[in-house]
């Protein structure tokens, strides 16, 4: 596996806290399972922080951005994997996914935008766009909205892996 860009933590230096996969097909079947599966896992990591109504009101909207992007833009077949991580207030995300060159390229012009030093306007440019919002509109609201640091790398198995990191909380 590289190592992701953009600053963000080694994974391996923060403990796992939840793990989930599942059949691409099976999650891209129903838009819905955006939604489900980010309420659900946003109120299992929520249990112990400081506002837990508030933190997994937020965690969810984030997670469901990142599921989103995945449910747009994916690889035809293959596995979906969650993986949550945490050490005091950083939570980091690592989706994997199936995702074929033009897949992991369009991530990586999104994620491009949200690393630009004119983030912000581009996200309202996309925002408020006459035409249908590309890739990148969910993933430039979290680098904006929530200062969320993204990065993807390409994994072994050909698979990528979309990682999120937020700080939804100050202090612990």
């Amino acid at each position: 596996m590289q190592a992701p860009s953009g600053g963000l933590t080694s994974g391996s230096d923060l403990p796992q806290m939840i793990h989930l996969d599942l059949d691409i097909k099976d999650f891209c079947s129903d838009w819905t399972h955006c939604d489900l599966m980010s309420g659900y896992l946003a109120r299992m990591v929520s249990h112990n922080r400081l506002d837990s109504l508030l933190f997994a009101n937020l965690y969810s909207s984030a997670l469901n951005e990142l599921l989103e992007a995945v449910y747009r833009t994916h690889g035809t077949s293959g596995k979906l994997e969650c993986a949550v991580r945490r050490r005091g207030n950083l939570d980091r995300i690592e989706l994997s996914f199936p995702a074929d060159d033009e897949a992991f390229g369009t991530y990586e012009a999104a994620i491009g935008k949200v690393n630009g030093e004119d983030a912000e306007k581009v996200y309202l440019e996309t925002l408020f766009a006459d035409r249908e919002p590309d890739a990148s509109l969910g993933l430039l609201e979290l680098g904006v909205d929530y200062d969320a640091k993204l990065a993807i790398e390409r994994l072994e198995d050909g698979r990528m892996c979309l990682i999120a990191e937020l700080a939804l909380e100050d202090g612990e």
